[in-house]
């Protein structure tokens, strides 16, 4: 075997040894192979900045690696360097054809001596530097534009240099979703203590709040989820650590628990953010419940699933103009809610319900006092609390000091009216 043939085996064995499966593949039928580069961030690497009326940094700590694809002819190391291509997804070939005359003067310095070792090390350590880059994501689509008018005069590109991204296609995608799978790596292989059960187990069975960084294990968590989602608790599902507002992402929601039970979050979660639009209700049919987009300043609500047209305040059948009919069970409630209510809410009801008899007959106060008769049965009722009174001297119930209702004969009626030259009840 020739000294040249002998460097290069030994440099193989020496890179295998260095670097694993993913990082350096040994080519099977020629003297070569290819070697991914994962260039090191420095320390004040801010990331990634997006230009536009309001500016977004997105910090990274990996890129996507250079890739190195080389072949040794007979006389290497002797006579003549690898013959080698450059290729990477987020540099542009300007960029890489820099890298490229740069590998070559480094390659002329050490002549006769193995040279992939010192190419790596460059490539790995110093590229951020060398090409003074600040923010990938600025520099190519800076250099797209920049490089297609000034490269050719400068500097050609180098056929060694191979951009492997498309420039139609947007990069800070791409870039993140790198970032985020190699964050990902690097957690799964460390060592936490879940501070639920008190176990260490690795980064691979646990989870970690992305807001935070807490971390638990998924056992513990995967639980804690289940019951929540069971109770419909789907906007509890946050950090258990004290005082933390951190919340799990759906996506780590979906690792954690079955296909029911995430078809249930995602069902209910949708539902509350839209009980908080004011613009959204339910269709009432039972058997529907479609979300419907209600116009501003309308009570109608037209469902796109079953074409129910409906009153949005009663959830009854569209009446138009006419007050809402409710219930008898429904009234006594409605009672309290209105001799609790402010004013303004006591006028909403007014307008939103009317008031009704103890027949259920819709009555409304135009002038007078607070003792009505029901048009229908001739009852005398309190216009107050929808109370029976009594035939032989209906207003003892406004002047009796344990009634809820007295000396309010006029409570509500506006002595100004036109139409009320004297407060009566003669229109009862």
């Amino acid at each position: 075997m020739s000294e040249d043939k002998e460097a290069q085996e030994d440099e193989l064995l020496a890179l295998a040894s260095i670097y694993d499966e993913e990082e350096f593949r040994r080519a099977e039928c020629a003297q070569g192979g290819e070697v991914q580069v994962s260039v090191e961030l420095c320390v004040n690497f801010f990331g990634l900045c997006v230009p536009g009326e309001k500016q977004s940094e997105y910090n990274v700590c990996f890129l996507p690696p250079l890739v190195l694809n080389f072949e040794f002819p007979e006389d290497y190391p002797s006579t003549s360097p690898p013959v080698y291509t450059l290729s990477s997804k987020w540099m542009t070939r300007a960029q890489m054809s820099s890298l490229c005359r740069h590998l070559d003067e480094l390659w002329d310095e050490n002549q006769g001596c193995v040279i992939l070792f010192t190419w790596i090390q460059f490539l790995k350590e110093e590229v951020v530097d060398f090409l003074g880059i600040k923010s990938p994501l600025e520099d190519y689509r800076g250099a797209l534009q920049k490089h297609a008018y000034s490269c050719s005069s400068v500097a050609p590109l180098d056929s060694r240099a191979v951009a492997l991204l498309d420039p139609r296609l947007d990069l800070l995608p791409q870039l993140l979703d790198y970032d985020e799978a190699q964050r990902q790596r690097l957690f799964d292989g460390k060592v936490f203590c879940c501070g639920i059960c008190f176990s260490e187990k690795l980064g691979a069975s646990c989870l970690c709040f992305k807001e935070c960084q807490h971390v638990y294990c998924k056992a513990c968590m995967s639980e804690y989820f289940q019951i929540q989602i069971k109770d419909g608790n789907v906007q509890c599902l946050n950090c258990p650590e004290p005082k933390c507002s951190s919340v799990a992402t759906p996506l780590q929601v979906k690792q954690l628990v079955g296909e029911e039970l995430f078809a249930r979050y995602d069902r209910l979660l949708l539902q509350s953010s839209l009980d908080l639009m004011a613009d959204v209700v339910y269709c009432p049919r039972v058997s529907c419940g479609t979300p419907v987009m209600v116009e501003p300043d309308s009570t109608m609500g037209i469902c796109s699933g079953c074409q129910y047209a409906f009153c949005t305040l009663c959830k009854m059948g569209y009446h138009g103009v006419s007050h809402c009919k409710l219930p008898t069970e429904e009234l006594r409630d409605l009672r309290d809610e209105y001799l609790s209510a402010s004013v303004a809410g006591q006028k909403f009801m007014e307008q939103r319900f009317g008031k009704k008899s103890a027949n259920n007959h819709i009555i409304n106060l135009a002038d007078g006092c607070n003792k009505m008769t029901c048009t229908s049965c001739k009852q005398y009722f309190c216009w107050l609390c929808l109370g029976a009174l009594s035939r032989g001297n209906p207003y003892s119930h406004f002047n009796n000091p344990q009634s809820p209702c007295f000396n309010q004969l006029f409570f509500g009626v506006d002595p100004d009216d036109d139409d009320n030259e004297f407060w009566s009840d003669d229109d009862d």
